[in-house]
């Protein structure tokens, strides 16, 4: 690969079970894992599982149904199937769920072998694999595991099933998951234990490994290619969205911050928003004729967890704690929830933003 792309090479020298890569959009993510695939398969014949969310996602022309596409033709103009397999192959076609080599007869058809390279899965239809084995799959492609704001339901509990399913009682199965840097919140870093993760530097590479149960994980922000894509050029407006798509950074929103300066007993009412392992302070200011929340990091420790009112995505009998701050049942909550659909709810700054409208989020999908 050329210094414009992902090098996968330093993740796979890790003996990992599980190889999580985020990054900038287009540098080569996916295609390295690809890659990657189709070199081993030469070798043991084994087939590549590809995950995505949903069962639309490979569906249309510009779906995962092509994703092999960048091998035969890539940034070079390199047709790499047809360099693997010494030209026997020249193509892939997705039919049925599954993807298949191809080539072409002295007709100029399009001919599909028996040969099968991949195979499709969707978190939303996992039960639908339940009845069936996997023998021959050695490798899994979750593609786009980091969405912009909405997941499933249990997503991960839906994700280790899908795996479940295709693993079986096998321990012989590299695992690997791409992303963007679209959203710095996700089940996946929570669920895994990667508490490390949504702060690491581009170029970081992690290793988690969980007691003497032999699994290991190897995370990576990828950096930022050292030759820059000449497409860059198309996104260099000022406009903080775009660093993900030009320069790898966490994509993030611009959010209002405070409006005017006030002083403590401005304050009419204080309560908390724990999401994902973190705690904000949330304050109803009334200062002069205006009304509004303003929402920071809180760095100490709560001082009243039976009496503040805490909103978090833990169960907790006490009637202090909430989960949904969109499902209001106190005199109170109507005001905060009220506030929110006024916009009336200002930030420290745009990552404090971003926390708040992920657990907003959650809150409507449940």
């Amino acid at each position: 690969m050329s210094d414009t792309y992902y090098d996968i090479g330093p993740i796979l020298k890790i003996p990992a079970r599980y190889r999580m890569m985020f990054g900038e959009r287009s540098n080569g993510k996916t295609y390295a894992v690809l890659e990657h695939h189709m070199k081993q398969y030469i070798k043991d014949g084994g087939e590549l599982a590809i995950i995505r969310r949903y069962d639309e996602d490979f569906v249309g022309a510009q779906s995962a149904r092509n994703i092999f596409d960048s091998l035969i033709c890539n940034g070079e103009g390199k047709n790499v199937i047809q360099e693997l397999t010494d030209g026997s192959y020249t193509g892939v076609q997705y039919y049925g769920g599954i993807y298949y080599l191809t080539y072409l007869d002295e007709k100029g058809k399009v001919v599909r072998s028996e040969e099968i390279i991949a195979r499709a899965f969707s978190l939303s239809n996992g039960e639908h694999y339940k009845g069936s084995s996997y023998p021959n799959v050695k490798r899994i492609l979750f593609d786009e595991f980091i969405a912009t704001k909405i997941y499933l339901a249990d997503e991960f509990t839906l994700f280790m099933n899908v795996l479940s399913t295709i693993i079986r009682q096998r321990n012989d199965v590299d695992i690997f998951m791409c992303g963007n840097t679209i959203n710095r919140y996700n089940p996946y870093f929570t669920e895994m234990g990667l508490y490390k993760a949504k702060n690491m530097k581009q170029g970081d590479l992690d290793v988690y490994e969980y007691g003497e149960s032999g699994l290991i994980v190897a995370v990576q922000f990828t950096d930022t290619p050292a030759k820059k894509k000449k497409s860059d050029v198309y996104f260099a407006f000022n406009n903080p969205k775009l660093k993900m798509i030009t320069s790898g950074d966490w994509q993030l929103d611009i959010y209002p911050h405070c409006p005017k300066k006030y002083v403590p007993k401005d304050i009419i009412f204080v309560f908390m928003i724990i999401f994902d392992d973190e705690m904000l302070q949330a304050e109803i200011v009334q200062a002069d004729d205006d009304i509004f929340i303003f929402i920071h990091r809180k760095t100490t420790d709560l001082k009243k967890p039976d009496e503040d009112l805490i909103y978090s995505q833990e169960y907790d009998v006490r009637l202090n704690h909430r989960r949904n701050i969109l499902k209001p049942v106190y005199d109170v909550e109507k005001k905060i929830a009220l506030l929110f659909r006024l916009d009336k709810v200002y930030y420290q700054d745009n990552e404090v933003g971003d926390l708040v409208a992920n657990y907003l989020a959650w809150c409507r999908q449940n």
